[in-house]
């Protein structure tokens, strides 16, 4: 089964507390990168499954982690990982994990992608990049994406599929997952139908005022 997630932040103590950009309400850094391994690995089978990592692996600008600080959350996390590059991760990070890569069954536990890649799933295509994309006219086609955390682009096909996301609310079995969660395929088309709602719903009000 395929996962969806973006903007981990491991680390990144600036976001710590009841903020607007990106509120997570941890104690400590430690308690927030944990939650994060454990809500992933809750959801995430080793053996079967693959997680699309949109961006932002980890950071912290007054105390960067080191590459070995990273990897070692990284090797915790359940299935095969796919990073597409986010405009805090750099390719001496994707280097270094690729180097040092644990392996899985057999096969490379982390995949690399510069810019973004695509997959189909029940007959949509799913265009994955860090920053959202301004599609035009689309079919079938929506657009995961990260960077902008507690933000919500004003286009359902941009669903944001980031640890912050406001789109999680929309859902009610979503909103009810841990924190830092990965999303999987039917949870996204059930966030673009939510999206589709509650955007129609927004614009009516604010035609009727």
């Amino acid at each position: 089964m395929n996962y969806f997630i973006a903007d981990t932040h491991f680390f990144h103590a600036d976001l710590l507390g009841n903020n607007q950009f990106a509120p997570r309400l941890f104690d400590s850094v430690a308690a927030m990168n944990q939650a994060m391994i454990n809500a992933w690995n809750a959801r995430v089978d080793d053996d079967n499954d693959r997680v699309y990592h949109l961006g932002d692996i980890a950071m912290n600008p007054k105390a960067m982690p080191t590459e070995a600080d990273v990897l070692a959350i990284l090797s915790q996390l359940h299935g095969q990982i796919d990073f597409i590059k986010g405009n805090h991760d750099y390719q001496a990070r994707f280097k270094f994990l690729h180097k040092n890569d644990p392996g899985w069954h057999g096969q490379p536990k982390f995949l690399f992608h510069s810019v973004g890649t695509i997959i189909k799933d029940d007959h949509t295509q799913f265009i994955m990049t860090h920053y959202p994309m301004m599609l035009g006219i689309t079919k079938q086609t929506l657009n995961l994406h990260g960077h902008i955390h507690h933000s919500m682009m004003p286009i359902a096909e941009d669903i944001n599929v980031g640890v912050d996301a406001p789109e999680r609310e929309l859902v009610p079995a979503v909103a009810a997952l841990p924190w830092g969660s990965p999303l999987s395929a039917s949870e996204i088309h059930a966030l673009f139908t939510a999206k589709q709602a509650f955007l129609k719903a927004h614009a009516n009000g604010s035609d009727d005022n």
